[in-house]
């Protein structure tokens, strides 16, 4: 069986989530989800307390908009609406730091002082599709990388993991797993074939 046929796709796991008891369905979401936006987060400048604060209202908030959530692809992708409540989500956390600081902590109340105002970026404003995209493709990344480490050869992927992904020399590779030099070379081939295929399909299924 081909391994694509493990992978969900994007709307029947939207579709789970609209069933709040569904724990194995939110589980796979925040599993897969998770360091997207804490990485994001933590990037826009976020402490590593104040992003995982984001991480879990970014999920509440998707949690909170599913039961009248309708997936269409053609009004816009999954890729772009999570980054806008992801952004959304990272705005609030400035928000608290700019009412937390100092030695106290102001009331939401308290209007604040113009300069200290100006400074506290809007959804709007806060610029994160630079770091969204190069986060996204580590997020594909990693999940192609683990269905490949799946359904791949083990010694291949083990070659792989050492020539590609540490940079390991071909020769030394070679010495140190006891194989020829052939061997690593035709890894590094399967395994790039293995992963660019995974890669793709991630790409289709999460856009």
């Amino acid at each position: 069986m081909e391994a694509e046929e493990f992978l969900p796709t994007r709307q029947s796991l939207l579709h789970r989530l609209r069933d709040w008891e569904d724990e194995q369905g939110w589980r796979d979401f925040f599993e897969t989800y998770w360091k997207l936006i804490y990485g994001v987060a933590r990037k826009a400048g976020l402490s590593d307390a104040e992003a995982q604060d984001a991480v879990q209202e970014t999920i509440i908030s998707v949690a909170r908009k599913m039961p009248e959530f309708v997936y269409d692809p053609v009004s816009g992708s999954f890729k772009a609406w999570l980054m806008q409540v992801t952004r959304r989500r990272v705005c609030d956390q400035f928000r608290k730091k700019q009412y937390q600081a100092g030695d106290r902590k102001r009331p939401r109340e308290e209007a604040l002082d113009t300069a200290l105002a100006a400074s506290i970026p809007s959804p709007e404003s806060l610029s994160v599709e630079g770091v969204w995209d190069a986060e996204w493709r580590e997020h594909l990344l990693e999940r192609a990388m683990e269905r490949v480490k799946a359904a791949a050869d083990p010694g291949q992927f083990q070659i792989f993991q050492l020539h590609v992904a540490r940079d390991v020399p071909a020769r030394d590779v070679a010495q140190r797993l006891g194989v020829k030099l052939p061997e690593v070379y035709f890894a590094k081939y399967k395994i790039s074939a293995m992963l660019r295929k995974q890669i793709k399909l991630l790409e289709k299924r999460e856009e």
